[in-house]
């Protein structure tokens, strides 16, 4: 068994690589299989209107020009690059418009940006679908984890939770290559050794940067299982040893949260997903307003004033001064006052609110300064487990109206059914995918245990219209 170099006691790393490389879809339960399969179906969804924006479209001809055996699907085109290129475009395209999945504790994190660090190795080796589910399974329960083993998080450290995915993706690309634990744990040493990620990437002024870090540390992962499947090394201390992960970030870690009760129980059925294309922690207080204006039937000219109380991060990072002048669908879509706006003056948030044409509607610079946001120190204890958010709107009338939102739609204590997640997937692959290639996708998913090869299901993701 591998040693820490700092004692006798076997790493962290070793723990998780001899349990990953067992784990098998028999082992997994029939409610965290269904859920696996939500989740890629709602990830294919924000896929496929990723690929319509130009950052995935600037990305897809860099990875193109860059060659490599075409082995591998990118999601949208069609066209084929190698396993690791195609990996960093297609969490790219799942990522590019902030709609995909969400799980916040002491971090937040976006597991759903993993998933191609299972579907380009299955893709490659012709594997079927219950290897892909193993995959994505392995990319929540430790993405996650990881997420929840941090006190304070990472992000409060200045770090972005990019840095925990580099320790997550490859584990779950190691697994689909069939790379055993031993040379598993040298591909989580290989990445996790040099990818972190500043915190830079979403404070102020945001730029492609913000949704490319993750997708960058999935494509990470995937390099690294490939070396260490040619029988490169890493370190195996990597997290919990000399000048490791726990060490270099600093205290405190709660690392046995990274293995105990590994198999027993299924973090996937924690994840939430989104309901708006928006920073996750915009999602309560947004949701709050729409319902408050559209249960007194409220127009923008009706508003005077919105008010909300909340945590200190989302006051923070939220409503910082770039975030009242935002110029780019980044900035915006991490922009809780120019949420706030959008939702008041169009009476809902889409991908359609993020457009050029949108954020440059001079109604939004009119009603943007009526929100302010201040933080409640009695809010504080209450997070991760709840989100609390009290909103009071003041008309031009005078009148007040105030409702606290503590779950965001979409968290599994408010999921969305399957119907707006249907309604939510049609939306954005309407463009590119006709609804009889639509309904392919869906039966493809649903029947994801029967594929054979998972090069059928990514020959599907493709623009036929």
């Amino acid at each position: 068994m591998a040693q820490s170099t700092a004692s006798n006691e076997p790493t962290i790393t070793a723990h998780i690589s001899q349990w990953a490389s067992r784990l098998r879809y028999e082992d997994i339960s029939r409610d965290a299989v269904d859920a696996a399969k939500r989740f890629l179906y709602d990830s294919v969804g924000c896929a496929l209107g990723g690929v319509q924006h130009e950052d995935c479209q600037q990305a897809e001809r860099v990875v193109l020009a860059l060659g490599g055996e075409p082995s591998c699907t990118l999601i949208g085109s069609g066209k084929k690059t190698n396993v690791d290129y195609s990996a960093l475009f297609n969490a790219l395209a799942i990522r590019a418009m902030d709609f995909n999945d969400i799980y916040w504790r002491q971090d937040p994190c976006h597991p759903s940006d993993i998933i191609p660090a299972a579907t380009s190795p299955c893709e490659l080796l012709g594997k079927g679908g219950k290897e892909l589910i193993v995959g994505i399974i392995l990319a929540y329960e430790f993405e996650m984890r990881l997420c929840e083993a941090a006190f304070p998080g990472v992000r409060e450290r200045g770090w972005h939770h990019a840095t925990l995915t580099a320790f997550a993706s490859p584990i779950v690309a190691a697994r689909m290559l069939d790379l055993d634990w031993r040379q598993m744990q040298n591909a989580i040493g290989i990445a996790g050794s040099h990818c972190h990620t500043l915190g830079a990437v979403t404070a102020g002024k945001l730029t492609n940067m913000k949704n490319t870090v993750d997708p960058m540390a999935t494509q990470a992962g995937v390099f690294a299982a490939l070396l260490a499947r040619e029988g490169y090394s890493g370190p195996e201390h990597v997290i919990d040893g000399k000048e490791g992960m726990v060490k270099v970030l600093g205290p405190e870690w709660k690392l046995n949260i990274l293995t105990d009760g590994l198999g027993e129980s299924w973090r996937i059925l924690d994840c939430g997903m989104k309901a708006f294309p928006i920073e996750a922690l915009c999602h309560a207080p947004l949701s709050a307003v729409l319902k408050i204006c559209k249960e007194h039937h409220l127009a923008a000219d009706d508003i005077q004033e919105i008010e909300l109380q909340c945590i200190a991060r989302a006051a923070d990072i939220l409503t910082d001064p770039a975030k009242y002048a935002p110029k780019t669908r980044e900035t915006a879509d991490h922009s809780l006052p120019y949420c706030i706006a959008a939702g008041i003056i169009w009476g809902k948030v889409t991908p359609e609110e993020f457009k050029e044409s949108a954020i440059r509607d001079p109604r939004i610079q009119q009603h943007i300064h009526k929100f302010k946001a201040k933080a409640n120190p009695e809010f504080e204890p209450l997070f991760p487990a709840k989100q609390p958010n009290h909103v009071t709107i003041t008309t031009t009338k005078g009148e007040k109206f105030e409702l606290r939102v503590d779950y965001p739609k979409g968290d599994p204590r408010d999921p969305m059914t399957m119907e707006e997640i249907e309604t939510k997937f049609h939306s954005l692959a309407a463009p590119i995918v006709s609804e009889k290639r639509r309904n392919q996708i869906k039966d493809a998913i649903n029947h994801l245990e029967d594929i054979e090869n998972t090069g059928e299901l990514m020959g599907l993701m493709v623009r036929d219209i």
